[in-house]
């Protein structure tokens, strides 16, 4: 695949003028708020999952409407003192897996908390939370769920579910909740930056080749999925565009990112056709913390860095969370 974007030297400059909703702001405090009127009830059972270098807990927590979200938390064995944690968000389809393929932080020194994705987990690592709010009609995936109306989209449910998992995460005895990072890669990528946006004392976050970005050129510039469900929604449905790209404003990690202020750390791949660069690059480039840094992998699709990104993080993260 060769580049298809603009050139670097574009990229780093790159401001997209993305319509930002006058109500926002009310519109996600509105909604956490009627989040939070359902009691957290965070839970976590130890479970025996055969390891012997780590300490699992399987985690129930309310999320939005007070809906049961599924996660895991990951603790080096033995932990007895508060850890810094990072709480990991998953990709498009996936859901939070099993633990034993989520060992990089524990082994790292770090609690890890895995948060499953509502009504996901059924086209990649299998997951445990349904989805209980219906939808009108939709294209096959998850991207036009209730897409015309902010209120009923699906991603609306799956960002306060995230914004409740860092509650939850901070709710556990051995978690210090002032050292907590958020970090995720695609669909992950692009909650993280959500939850960066919507909680403002996080100690860093990291996106990896994030997804949800600058939907009025992604749904325009790839013909790959996730991001063709909502051109193809729009092609079956001919006149609902405005109402479409509205709906997506309030979701737009762009604006998330405008409102960002932990440390942050990206990556983007110029050859990715999934995220194209210039929707991550626009993201990066709104981000209004005090630090961010951008990796960039020349030759590489969605797959972005893989376990060379994580070899950065590995770098980065501790000076934020070991202090």
């Amino acid at each position: 695949m060769p580049h298809f974007d603009m050139p670097l030297d574009e990229l780093r400059r790159y401001r997209p003028e993305v319509t930002e909703p006058e109500d926002f702001d009310a519109f996600w405090e509105k909604t956490l708020s009627a989040a939070r009127e359902h009691d957290l009830d965070a839970r976590f059972v130890p479970v025996d999952a055969h390891l012997s270098t780590v300490d699992v807990f399987d985690v129930t927590f309310a999320g939005f409407g007070g809906h049961p979200v599924k996660g895991w938390l990951i603790l080096p064995a033995g932990t007895t003192e508060p850890l810094p944690t990072v709480v990991e968000y998953i990709g498009y389809g996936g859901g939070r897996g099993l633990p034993h393929e989520r060992l990089l932080w524990s082994a790292a020194g770090f609690a890890h908390f895995v948060m499953d994705t509502r009504g996901q987990g059924s086209g990649g690592s299998p997951g445990d939370t349904p989805d209980p709010v219906g939808s009108g009609p939709a294209y096959p995936g998850y991207m036009t769920r209730g897409i015309e109306d902010p209120h009923e989209y699906y991603y609306r449910r799956v960002f306060t579910d995230g914004v409740r998992a860092i509650e939850a995460t901070r709710s556990h005895p051995l978690v210090d909740s002032s050292r907590v990072a958020a970090v995720g890669g695609s669909q992950g990528g692009g909650i993280t930056l959500a939850v960066g946006g919507l909680v403002p004392d996080l100690a860093a976050i990291a996106a990896d080749v994030p997804f949800l970005c600058d939907f009025p050129r992604a749904t325009t510039l790839t013909d790959r999925p996730p991001y063709r469900e909502i051109a193809l929604y729009m092609k079956a449905k001919r006149g609902v565009e405005e109402r479409v790209f509205r709906t997506l404003s309030y979701f737009d990690g762009v604006h998330f990112a405008a409102r960002g202020t932990a440390p942050a750390l990206f990556s983007a791949a110029l050859e990715d056709m999934t995220c194209p660069p210039s929707t991550v690059f626009a993201a990066h480039n709104a981000y209004t913390g005090a630090e961010r840094s951008m990796e960039v992998y020349s030759f590489n699709d969605h797959e972005g860095g893989g376990p060379y990104q994580q070899s950065v993080q590995l770098r980065w993260l501790p000076e934020h969370l070991k202090g």
